[in-house]
């Protein structure tokens, strides 16, 4: 499903901070703040990811010099049981919350929704984004960090890292989204979640196909098209299955993947990142410096979404995924 915008609602700012090993990204001087606790000086794990997210928030605000009472609304979302992480950030927010739940796709689908309120006269400015934070995410969907347990090459490293935006109206000065296509859920079956960018590949292959068509555009009429945690292999699998319904090989230099990228090349992070920080904290840092320096003048951002639980894994059921894109675009 495919949204054009006749609005062109616009990015305003973006706030991102991350964790201590996100030093280690090739993304990190686009960053806003990276702190050297991962706990951020809380108690919990749980804790540090809600004070990350008020960060990130607190940041953009104080970029576009709004107050939290100037905010229409809050959405976003992460990986935690409930989201409570991002919960509690709305509670010190005190902005109108609208929790979502896309997985790693909560990047995009929160930016489309706050751009839906904007179209619709409903919001003048919206906080969008999503997080994560590696030791509360790895306890929850695979094992305790201090267990030590192994990983295989087919692992990704869930980001501690909190990406937000700020949506408004129109200005020709800041990126702006033009459309946004809204994907299904697509499973083919996958049932590891140690090999999460095999799962994703096929949603976002399908999200893609379905924006091209619907847009009546080709790969080339794009300076970049990003997905968002797809890892060395998902990319890999993604970039045979379009080979394979047409696009020819040179265009898929205009192909990346955040997840992919984002720790370089250091072989500790397997097949690289994961989490919903990874696209948040890539998209709302160096995709908006790059968009406002010039150096894109259209991109199309595809976050990808896992949509299991642990009680859905012990239950033995498959990884059902989804991805979310959006438009923008740079006078």
């Amino acid at each position: 499903m495919v949204i054009v915008f006749q609005s062109k609602p616009s990015l305003l700012a973006g706030g991102v901070v991350a964790g201590p090993l996100e030093n280690r990204s090739i993304f990190s001087q686009y960053f806003d703040t990276i702190y050297d606790d991962e706990r951020w000086q809380m108690e919990t794990n749980e804790q540090g990811h809600r004070k990350m997210i008020q960060e990130a928030c607190e940041i953009l605000m104080k970029k576009s010099g709004v107050k939290n009472l100037e905010i229409d609304f809050f959405l976003g979302g992460d990986l935690v049981n409930q989201m409570t992480p991002t919960n509690f950030a709305a509670r010190e927010l005190a902005i109108s919350f609208i929790g979502l739940f896309s997985a790693c796709a909560t990047s995009v689908s929160s930016v489309i929704v706050a751009s839906l309120l904007t179209e619709l006269g409903a919001s003048s400015l919206s906080i969008a984004g999503a997080s994560s934070q590696h030791n509360a995410i790895e306890r929850q969907f695979r094992y305790p960090v201090n267990y030590g347990a192994q990983k295989p090459q087919t692992a990704q490293w869930t980001v501690t890292a909190a990406g937000f935006a700020l949506v408004g109206k129109h200005r020709e000065e800041f990126p702006c989204i033009e459309a946004a296509t809204i994907g299904k859920v697509i499973d083919y079956g996958m049932d590891d979640p140690l090999h999460m960018g095999a799962a994703m590949a096929p949603a976002a292959f399908q999200t893609i196909q379905s924006h091209l068509e619907q847009r009546n555009q080709k790969f080339y009429n794009y300076d970049l098209i990003l997905t968002g945690d797809l890892g060395q292999l998902g990319l890999k699998l993604l970039k045979g299955m379009l080979v394979e319904n047409g696009v020819k090989k040179e265009e898929l230099t205009l192909l990346r993947d955040a997840g992919a990228e984002f720790y370089g090349q250091d072989e500790a992070f397997q097949s690289g990142a994961s989490g919903a920080g990874c696209s948040a904290a890539v998209f709302f840092s160096y995709i908006m410096q790059q968009l406002r320096a010039g150096s894109y003048k259209r991109v199309l951002l595809v976050a990808t979404g896992a949509l299991l639980s642990p009680l859905s894994y012990q239950q033995g059921e498959t990884i059902p995924c989804t991805a979310h894109a959006i438009e923008i675009t740079m006078k």
